[in-house]
């Protein structure tokens, strides 16, 4: 595992432990020589992380489309940042370019993110593990619904939604390298080609 593709908000939210666990994040990427993927953004929890892992001395690659430069604060810091049409590009360029898939809290955005991955793993599109880091609780609602869903027959046996949870940022490295290490070889650099959910 060389890459973490990192999906978060573009906010802050309310509660501080968020950022707190965005810098958490960052800075241990930037110890275990982990470069991070991420949106190009220098607000929020995306900000933090991106400025924790250059702090720490750690690798970023932004991926921000043209229209969200000016609002979401394209991070000048960072070390590789490309510029891309449109969203659908961004979330591509993000998939090919991370080795792992990690959910911190966001908004819509990041909500859409991690169930776009969920749902291409749980395709066979993938096997890259994702990592919902439920910092705070934060998303607990979701892991109702994900439960809900099952036991009302939606989501059957046959196609399981593959992903871990965790409580503690200290614990996403650790099982992400886990996942890694259980997965055959070739696992991370012979995914199939995603089909982009919601294109025409």
């Amino acid at each position: 595992m060389r890459s973490i593709c990192v999906y978060c908000g573009s906010g802050a939210g309310h509660a501080p432990i968020h950022v707190a666990a965005a810098k958490e994040l960052g800075t241990a990427m930037a110890k275990a020589g982990l470069r991070l993927i991420y949106g190009g953004g220098g607000t929020g929890l995306m900000g933090a992380v991106a400025q924790a892992v250059i702090d720490g001395g750690g690798q970023v690659t932004g991926i921000i489309p043209d229209f969200l430069k000016r609002k979401e604060m394209a991070l000048s810091d960072v070390q590789e940042m490309i510029n891309v049409p449109d969203m659908h590009v961004r979330k591509m360029e993000m998939f090919h370019r991370a080795d792992a898939f990690v959910a911190l809290p966001g908004g819509i955005g990041t909500l859409e993110e991690l169930v776009e991955q969920l749902t291409w793993a749980q395709l066979g599109r993938h096997r890259k593990p994702v990592v919902i880091a439920n910092v705070g609780g934060f998303w607990d609602p979701l892991r109702v619904l994900l439960t809900h869903m099952r036991e009302e027959g939606f989501i059957r046996p046959e196609l399981s939604v593959k992903y871990a949870v965790v409580d503690h940022v200290a614990d996403i490295i650790p099982t992400l390298q886990k996942a890694v290490a259980d997965l055959p070889d070739d696992a991370l650099t012979q995914e199939q080609e995603p089909v982009l959910i919601g294109k025409m």
